[in-house]
C-alpha cells in the first residue's frame, strides 16, 4: 500500500488567513467480479472522533482517480480543491478508477446504450461495495454519503443515483450528461441533486445531443442539462419554476458568468439545483488558477465567479439521509 502525507494551505473559502492542514492519501482495492479494482483514500488528519461524511468522486473518461485528488494533473492542470476542501471540512473521499474501455480509457459504465466504447463492469455494484467499505472501516456516517462525477464520472453519478438511491443523501454532476437513450429505469426515489454546466461545452454539449470531440468517438447522445434537471425535478414532485440568482462577476476580463437556479425552497431536504456557466467550456469553475493554453483550447473558457467544488460541498453539506439502510 502506498501511503503519501500533504500538508495543503487551504485560502479558498476561510477569507486571508490560510492555515495548513494535513492529510494522508493511501491506495487501496477492493474486490470486485471483474477483479481488484483500485481506489484512493483521502483522510485528513485531526478530526474529532466520531462518523464523518463520505464524498466519492467519479473521474472523466480518459482520466483517473489521482487527477480528482490532485495527485496527477490533465493538460498540464491540477485541481486540488477537493482534497483542501477535504482537509478543511473533516471530510472522507474515496476516488475509485474506472476500468479500460475498448478505445483503451478508463470510464464507467453509465445508463448510455448508444456509446459503444462504454464499459461493461458493474460499476454500481462498485459503488455499492465502497459505500460498504468506508462504512466499515473509516467510520463513514451512512447518512452523508455523497457522490460527486465530473463529465463521463457524472453519468455514472446520474446512474448510480437511480439505482443506489436510498444509499445516498445527495449527488453533484458537473459537466456530466443523462444519457438520452438510457437502458436504466427513470428515477422514482427524489434525491437532492446539484449540476454545473458550461453553456460552451462542446464535448457534453448543455443543449444535448452527440457527445465528444475529435478526440473522443462512440460516446453516444445525452439530453441537455436542464431537460436532465427536469427529470430530477420532477421525480421530486417540485415546482416546475425555479429560484434564479444572477451571481456576482468577480473579474471584468472574464468572458463567462454564473447563475444559480434552485427548484425547490427546503435547503435540508429535497432539491435540484443547475449552476449555469454562461459561456463555460467543459471545465469545472475555480476562483483561482487557469487552465494553460492548449487545454483551454480543447475544453474551452474556465469561469472564475464560483468553485464548483465549494458550491457543490455547500449543497452536500445540508443534506443527511434520514433512514440510510444499515
Amino acid at each position: 500500500m502506498i501511503v503519501r502525507r500533504l500538508l495543503l494551505v487551504c485560502a479558498a473559502a476561510i477569507g486571508s488567513v490560510a492555515p495548513a492542514h494535513a492529510l494522508t492519501v493511501s491506495d487501496h482495492t477492493v474486490a470486485r467480479p471483474e477483479g481488484p479494482r483500485h481506489y484512493l483514500l483521502v483522510d485528513p488528519d485531526g478530526a474529532a472522533p466520531g462518523k464523518r461524511p463520505l464524498v466519492i468522486l467519479l473521474h472523466g473518461h480518459g482520466a483517473s482517480a489521482a487527477m480528482m485528488v490532485g495527485l496527477a494533473s490533465l493538460g498540464g492542470y491540477t485541481s486540488r480543491a477537493w482534497p483542501e476542501l477535504a482537509a478543511r471540512e473533516h471530510v472522507l473521499l474515496l476516488a475509485p478508477d474506472g476500468v479500460k474501455a475498448s478505445d483503451g480509457k478508463n470510464g464507467w459504465n453509465d445508463c448510455r446504450t448508444d456509446a459503444p466504447t462504454n464499459t461493461t463492469v458493474d460499476d454500481v455494484g462498485l459503488i455499492g461495495a465502497l459505500i460498504d467499505t468506508a462504512i466499515a472501516r473509516y467510520d463513514a456516517d451512512p447518512a452523508r454519503v455523497y457522490l460527486y462525477g465530473v463529465s463521463h464520472g457524472g453519468g455514472m453519478a446520474y446512474r448510480a443515483a437511480i439505482e443506489l438511491a436510498p444509499r445516498l443523501a445527495a449527488i453533484g454532476v458537473a459537466g456530466g450528461m443523462m444519457a438520452a437513450h438510457s437502458g436504466c429505469a427513470a428515477p422514482t426515489r427524489p434525491l437532492p441533486v446539484f449540476i454545473a454546466h458550461g453553456t460552451a461545452d462542446e464535448i457534453v454539449p448543455y443543449a444535448g445531443g452527440k457527445l465528444g470531440s475529435w478526440m473522443l468517438k462512440g460516446r453516444g447522445t445525452a439530453l441537455g442539462t436542464e431537460a436532465a434537471a427536469d427529470v430530477w425535478r420532477t421525480a421530486a414532485g417540485l415546482p416546475a419554476a425555479p429560484a434564479t440568482v444572477r451571481l456576482p462577476h468577480l473579474h471584468p476580463d472574464d468572458p463567462t458568468s454564473a447563475t444559480r437556479m434552485v427548484w425547490g425552497s427546503d435547503p435540508a431536504g429535497v432539491q435540484v439545483e443547475l449552476l449555469r456557466i454562461d459561456g463555460g467550456g467543459h471545465v469545472e469553475a475555480a476562483r483561482s488558477g487557469e487552465l494553460p493554453w492548449l487545454l483551454r483550447k480543447l475544453v474551452g473558457a474556465m469561469n472564475h465567479d464560483v468553485d464548483t467544488v465549494e458550491e457543490a460541498w455547500a449543497f452536500f453539506r445540508t443534506r443527511h439521509n434520514p433512514a440510510p439502510p444499515r
